[in-house]
């Protein structure tokens, strides 16, 4: 019966048609301003805002957009473990050994089957071979 009860509130809680989306991304770290030319680089953003030190990234159509933005949030605390984010992509236009040349052209590095920034984000670029 609670089962029943549960799902009965939880049913009538939604509304038809209404939903989140996922609109933007804050990551806490040393250096936004690298991570953030980091990123408009690989994805092709552009910064769209800065305030108070972070700094905001997306698509040149800006917010609200179907990509969420990323922001890029300054803190003095120093990682103090493995970092449980991580962003993985595809390249859009080119073959995956192309696009892996262009990261690490624009500075990512290898690090085992990830990419990681000097930040020490690490970025999944789902390749078979990173060698």
């Amino acid at each position: 019966m609670l089962l029943r009860n549960w799902h009965y509130l939880r049913s009538a809680s939604r509304v038809a048609g209404m939903a989140s989306r996922f609109s933007e991304l804050v990551i806490d770290c040393l250096d936004p301003q690298r991570l953030a030319e980091f990123w408009c680089e690989v994805l092709s953003f552009v910064v769209l805002d800065t305030e108070d030190g972070a700094i905001e990234i997306g698509p040149e159509e800006g917010f609200g957009g179907l990509q969420p933005t990323l922001i890029f949030s300054p803190t003095n605390e120093p990682k103090t473990g493995e970092r449980r984010l991580h962003i993985d992509i595809n390249p859009t236009d080119r073959e995956q050994a192309a696009e892996l040349g262009r990261l690490l052209e624009i500075g990512a590095r290898p690090a085992w089957w990830a990419l990681a920034r000097a930040a020490h984000n690490q970025i999944e670029d789902l390749l078979n071979n990173v060698g």
